[in-house]
């Protein structure tokens, strides 16, 4: 996708901070509170995860249970708890950034659906709203996923999260799939690593990311996006006013 196609997704130059979950380590995570905050910190994006409830809502939440064990996907919408909202309320919530929605379809989960009913669910939201196409950032650890979004709709920005190690092979086939950027587990990444997406025209995108450090560090490799739980204070470590802690797992 060239680069004028991906407007507020690209900003050359500038590394994007991304409230994971929202800011999380300040409000309750994937929760209206959660994104508005993040907006109001000055996050440039926001990160949130999509399943689905048993009638086929599209709702923010991370796990595949509720904090009480039931199946998110065996819940009907009108019986799930007041603080997780729908998709579309969650968008709505994070007006004044752009959104890397997460789909959520996992093998190993109560929930998983190879006929990929998220993905579809996630690119009929986005076209029935009014912000521009590049607003959004559809991601997934499940490439099918996210070849199903390029499939429906080829306008919305697509990404690859990983958890392993990125190699020539994985970049080629995220570019010859269409997608915009990798989205790589913090420790994975090293300079080479920009380098190498950069010149095969891919963003890098990294989570989760709790060290303004190693934050500054990466930046300085020219990292177009981090997602972090505390993006207000890798926002004063970068000095960008858009956008002693161990990493303890690859974004989710």
């Amino acid at each position: 996708m060239p680069e004028q196609e991906l407007g507020q997704v690209i900003s050359s130059g500038v590394t994007d901070v991304i409230a994971h979950r929202g800011a999380s380590r300040i409000a309750k995570e994937n929760t209206l509170e959660a994104f508005r905050t993040a907006v109001g910190v000055g996050a440039a994006g926001i990160e949130l995860d999509a399943r689905r409830t048993s009638d086929g809502m599209l709702v923010v939440h991370h796990n595949p249970q509720l904090s009480d064990g039931r199946a998110l996907v065996d819940v009907a919408a009108a019986d799930r708890p007041g603080w997780v909202p729908t998709l579309g309320e969650a968008l709505d919530a994070c007006a004044g950034a752009f959104v890397n929605i997460e789909i959520k379809n996992d093998p190993s989960e109560p929930d998983f659906d190879p006929d990929e009913s998220v993905a579809e669910g996630v690119i009929a939201e986005l076209q029935r709203r009014s912000e521009p196409t590049a607003t959004w950032l559809i991601s997934s650890f499940r490439i099918d996923s996210v070849n199903r979004c390029r499939r429906l709709d080829s306008r919305f920005a697509t990404a690859w999260l990983t958890a392993n190690p990125v190699g020539p092979a994985d970049i080629d086939q995220v570019v010859a799939s269409g997608h915009t950027a990798i989205h790589p587990w913090v420790p994975t990444v090293d300079a080479s690593l920009v380098a190498d997406c950069h010149r095969a025209g891919l963003r890098v995108n990294t989570g989760t990311c709790y060290e303004p450090r190693r934050a500054v560090e990466m930046a300085a490799w020219g990292i177009d996006g981090i997602c972090t739980d505390v993006p207000d204070e890798i926002l004063a470590a970068l000095g960008n006013s858009r956008s002693g802690v161990d990493n303890p797992g690859p974004m989710t």
